[in-house]
């Protein structure tokens, strides 16, 4: 098997990214949250959350967590919640909403279509 050259592996180069809730159109409540530890660039350990979805971890900040703590105060029935995003590295803040349950959790809009009178 031949190696591949310099210029074929950075076209096929695609950055190692850690998905964060923020990527998902909205966040269900009751799936479970797992502890994960990595290392950072001085070789010191440190600990974060995720969502483990269609086998992807999607990291949950600690204020996210906060602020879904305040939601829950105010609307204990909440399921979901959508988490945008401002600012990056550390930092980025925060700001998580209640979403209705019924709103469809997916990026792609329905065409519309016209209806004849």
């Amino acid at each position: 098997m031949a190696s591949k050259t310099l210029k074929e592996t950075a076209q096929d180069y695609v950055p190692k990214r850690t998905l964060n809730v923020t990527d998902l159109d909205r966040v269900d409540l009751s799936f479970p949250i797992e502890d994960r530890t990595g290392t950072d660039s001085k070789g010191k350990d440190f600990y974060y959350k995720v969502i483990v979805m269609n086998q992807k971890e999607y990291r949950v900040p600690g204020t996210v967590l906060e602020e879904i703590k305040k939601i829950l105060k105010l609307k204990p029935e909440a399921k979901f919640v959508k988490v945008t995003s401002t600012g990056s590295g550390l930092n980025t803040s925060y700001e998580v909403e209640f979403v209705e349950e019924n709103i469809p959790s997916t990026t792609v809009e329905a065409p519309i279509t016209e209806q004849a009178a």
